[in-house]
């Protein structure tokens, strides 16, 4: 097929040509992301094999090391043996265990992932509900303390650092109460404190977004005229009002979500996690630049994915305005 039909179908098919902007900017943002991973351990200040093997480490060893990771290279060629071995699935080797980087994240992933994924999925529960019944009972103005009193408290836990909340959560819940158990994944209730805090300002930002649009939405025309003919509540707002804040709340949604995985690294280290939040700072903490420069790439990897997964999701629930305006 030559480059005038390509162009024609593309031009000719909305959702191909939406697809085709998407994916290239997930690949471009993706060499960017490999780009940066890779320049990370060349940038860092003298010798990274040598601060990792310490200073009394044998001169033969550091240039044993330095050999395997390919650093005695031209930087080209370092470069296309990086994005090599990346494609045949090899992270390189931890330079303090000499374990695989690959089984560490394996073995760390799926705690990261489940933290981040409950919170986030707490974070829809509570949001979006608090939202639409704070613009309903607020709507017109009534019940002015009741906004005052939302408004300020989504505005503070919005603005309160996560760390700062996980920190509080574990002095009053584990250590004075002793309700839950200060660290550590062990089972359902250790779940609770580590996803309070993580979600704790996602949900405050997402009801405040799902108010404003949910009160714009019961403006509408269509949402007084469904008043005016006695329809049920719950058809006029989870009908009528509810369709039209989704759009809205999955792109903000979709931004917290990347917010959150990265909320994990402090989250995880407060509660002592077993994910990749605690294996990247011991890393830092070692100087293990090799598993630092891969877990980097996976976060990175998966705010991206993310992005890509909520602009597809987006295309779907509104697809007139998402792929004219992409």
């Amino acid at each position: 097929m030559n480059t005038t039909a390509q162009q024609s179908i593309t031009a000719t098919n909305p959702w191909v040509s939406f697809a085709v902007r998407r994916l290239g900017r997930f690949a471009l943002s993706l060499i960017v992301l490999v780009t940066a991973a890779f320049a990370m351990i060349r940038l860092i200040p003298g010798d990274p094999v040598r601060a990792a093997l310490g200073s009394q480490a044998p001169q033969a060893l550091v240039d044993a090391q330095r050999s395997t990771l390919g650093l005695d290279l031209p930087l080209g060629e370092q470069y296309l043996r990086y994005v090599g071995e990346l494609f045949a699935g090899d992270l390189g080797s931890s330079l303090i265990t000499r374990q695989p980087v690959i089984q560490i994240i394996a073995d760390r992933l799926p705690a990261t992932a489940q933290l981040a994924g409950i919170a986030f999925v707490f974070t829809l529960i509570v949001a979006v509900p608090l939202g639409l019944a704070i613009a309903v009972a607020t709507r017109d103005g009534r019940r002015r303390p009741v906004d005052i009193g939302f408004s300020s408290v989504t505005g503070i836990l919005g603005a309160m650092p996560e760390f700062l909340l996980a920190v509080g959560l574990v002095f009053i819940f584990a250590v004075q109460l002793k309700i839950f158990g200060v660290a550590g994944r062990t089972d359902a209730a250790s779940f609770i404190l580590p996803v309070v805090a993580l979600s704790s300002g996602a949900i405050a930002i997402l009801a405040r977004l799902v108010r404003v649009e949910a009160a714009r939405a019961l403006q509408e025309e269509y949402v007084r005229t469904a008043r005016s003919k006695r329809l049920p509540a719950r058809i006029i707002y989870l009908r009528h009002t509810l369709p039209n804040v989704l759009t809205a709340t999955l792109t903000i949604a979709g931004l917290l979500l990347s917010g959150m995985l990265a909320g994990t690294v402090l989250i995880e280290n407060v509660f002592a996690w077993p994910g990749l939040g605690t294996t990247i700072v011991q890393s830092i903490t070692t100087k293990d630049y090799a598993a630092v420069q891969a877990i980097v790439l996976i976060y990175g990897a998966g705010a991206l994915l993310i992005n890509l997964i909520v602009d597809i999701v987006l295309a779907v629930a509104d697809p007139r305005s998402t792929i004219r305006e992409s």
